[in-house]
């Protein structure tokens, strides 16, 4: 059956919920399965045991293969075509909840959560983790991600136990954010049907006001009858940008920067550059690449807030109505869509290549020579997937992520702009914007792929 229809909202399918049909034989329909919290707790202690006590080979050890392949690139892909898993998965929120329960339950209410803080926090962290990702040479050795994955734990339960675990996901948390943000594009929607949780809700999620999707404060609170898991459009969760911060732009910012300056380091211009930089940084090889790379990284995410900043002007001048900040807000989420189609693009052959390396490593994960599974000696299938047929999946990916960009910015200016010609004149800037994203993305997929070795 359909939901109600919601204002300024499209229409969703009930899929499991309180309006769901009893069965013919006088039971309810089975519910989706949970993963049971026990489980969820052992993965953050586990995976720093094997980065810590495991073979530092990393091709040996499961921790880089768990944390950069499976957990940031197919959580990426999941939480964008099929729902907010990582809402459901996430180990740090599950512990911090198990500490809760049975121990003080008040431990995370202690000090409000500043409004004016935004999700700063969560900008620099992923600012942060950027860095690691793309610059610090250490980020595949098992023993570095084991600090690294110890430092985050800290960062985490101090600001769950400061500010409350819902508040911190949902301002300081990057991945929560992150992974949200990507959820937003997704079919799957876990729905609270009575809003007067909202308005105690702590995250602040403003249910209330545009129907409470995806808030886990609220769902854990809620009763069985009162959620609703819905089938949506894809890109439906995009439409809604009314608690869009200016934080929240330079976040969505930061994030498109990242994973295109990853596939721009693979260019034959940025080699150029790179380069040149290398002759005039002092210090060591080594500390002139890091120099160069972070440079590069945040100069990057400079280059995309300005210009961001200098079209969201244009569109404010052109439709005449509204000042550049509020367009920045209205509309920063219509460019996900071709930030999804470029991420799809880049990690494609990344995922399904390196992501085998599970397999094996999932029987022998301290690479001790152990065979738990009886699938140690599987041997990754580099031939998995061409180049012809990678090529054409980024392109039809690209193209239909502009595409849906497209859609999405001209649903948001019609119910942003009373006056349909404002509404009209204000997509051909965000045209330009979104055509020359979109071609710098086919362009850096385009390039053969050039690595600068450092040496004078």
């Amino acid at each position: 059956m359909m939901s109600s229809p919601r204002t300024n909202s499209a229409r969703r399918l009930v899929v499991l919920g309180c309006a769901r049909p009893r069965s013919r034989l006088g039971r309810e329909p089975s519910r989706p399965p949970k993963i049971p919290r026990r489980v969820r707790t052992v993965e953050t202690p586990v995976g720093t045991a094997e980065g810590r006590l495991g073979n530092q080979n990393p091709k040996r050890n499961i921790a880089p293969t768990a944390v950069w392949v499976v957990w940031w690139v197919g959580i990426a892909y999941l939480s964008a075509l099929i729902g907010n898993v990582w809402m459901i998965v996430n180990p740090w929120g599950a512990l911090f909840a198990t500490v809760e329960r049975f121990g003080n339950r008040g431990i995370g209410r202690r000090v409000a959560y500043p409004r004016a803080l935004g999700v700063w926090p969560a900008v620099l962290l992923f600012g942060v983790f950027a860095w690691t990702e793309l610059v610090f040479e250490g980020r595949a050795i098992p023993a570095q991600l084991a600090l690294l994955i110890v430092g985050y734990s800290v960062i985490t339960w101090a600001g769950m136990a400061i500010f409350g675990g819902s508040v911190w996901l949902s301002h300081g948390d990057p991945f929560a954010i992150a992974f949200g943000l990507l959820a937003r594009f997704a079919p799957l929607e876990l729905r609270v049907t009575n809003l007067r949780w909202c308005c105690r809700c702590e995250a602040e999620c403003g249910g209330a006001r545009r129907g409470c999707v995806n808030c886990i404060a609220c769902c854990v609170r809620a009763r069985e009858a009162e959620r609703e898991l819905n089938i949506r459009p894809m890109a439906a969760g995009l439409l809604e940008a009314e608690d869009i911060s200016p934080s929240m732009v330079v976040f969505v910012l930061l994030l498109l920067a990242t994973v295109t300056f990853d596939g721009f380091m693979a260019t034959p211009p940025w080699a150029t550059v790179e380069s040149t930089l290398y002759t005039v940084v002092p210090g060591n090889p080594d500390l002139k690449l890091t120099v160069t790379a972070t440079v590069g990284l945040f100069g990057f995410a400079l280059l995309f807030v300005v210009a961001y900043r200098v079209f969201a002007g244009g569109v404010a001048l052109a439709a005449g109505h509204g000042s550049p900040s509020r367009m920045a807000r209205v509309f920063i989420l219509s460019l996900v869509p071709i930030a999804l189609a470029y991420h799809l693009a880049h990690y494609f052959t990344y995922l399904l290549i390196q992501g085998q390396l599970a397999i094996p490593l999932a029987s022998d994960p301290f690479g001790f020579g152990w065979n738990l599974l009886g699938t140690a000696d599987v041997r990754p299938d580099v031939g998995l997937v061409d180049a012809r047929v990678a090529w054409y999946t980024a392109v039809v990916a690209i193209v239909a992520g502009h595409i849906m960009a497209v859609y999405v910015a001209h649903v948001i200016a019609l119910r942003e702009f009373q006056n349909r010609g404002a509404a009209v004149r204000s997509q051909l800037v965000m045209l330009v914007l979104m055509v020359g994203y979109t071609t710098a993305s086919l362009w850096i997929i385009a390039q053969p792929i050039v690595e600068f070795s450092g040496t004078e």
